[in-house]
């Protein structure tokens, strides 16, 4: 199997990042949501401030980006309230995966995210828009409880899950 990796984006992928998101939006599409990064989001100007913010990482194999994900170790505003249920846990911190995708023919990438992030943070919280059921599945599949609703500063809605590492 290829050797994959893991490493801070830089401002200098952001072509390449715009590409694999892109793919990622019509496999949103695809999938009958139509609802979610809508309006040209995310901005390149949102990635360079996740990128700043040391936040933004590129999966690479055999030297070419498959996929990209946010892991925001910082507490995440829009999750102090939640609705119709309660975060597992909502005492440790958290870090929260955001804006993830990957090229159609690769598999695996959100459990190889979900280890990287538990190796730095045993507490992990997510997001999807209603209409993500590829991605509620495989947030689930990979250990994440369903918690309830939150809502992002535009007043949208969002399911919201976490995963708590036992160790």
């Amino acid at each position: 199997m290829p050797q994959r990796t893991i490493r801070h984006a830089t401002e200098d992928d952001i072509t390449v990042m715009q590409q694999v998101l892109a793919v990622g939006r019509e496999r949103m599409r695809q999938a009958g949501n139509l609802h979610q990064w809508t309006g040209g989001y995310p901005s390149d100007d949102i990635l360079k401030e996740d990128i700043r913010q040391g936040f933004s990482y590129v999966v690479e194999e055999d030297n070419r980006m498959i996929a990209v994900f946010v892991l925001a170790e910082c507490e995440e505003p829009t999750y102090r309230r939640i609705f119709q249920g309660q975060w597992l846990d909502d005492t440790r911190p958290y870090a929260t995966i955001h804006r993830i995708a990957a090229l159609p023919e690769v598999h695996g990438i959100f459990q190889m995210v979900v280890q990287f992030a538990l190796s730095r943070m045993d507490s992990l919280r997510i997001d999807t828009h209603q209409d993500n059921h590829p991605m509620r599945h495989v947030v689930t599949s990979n250990g994440f409880s369903y918690c309830g609703i939150i809502l992002l500063a535009d007043g949208s809605e969002r399911m919201a899950y976490q995963l708590v590492n036992a160790s």
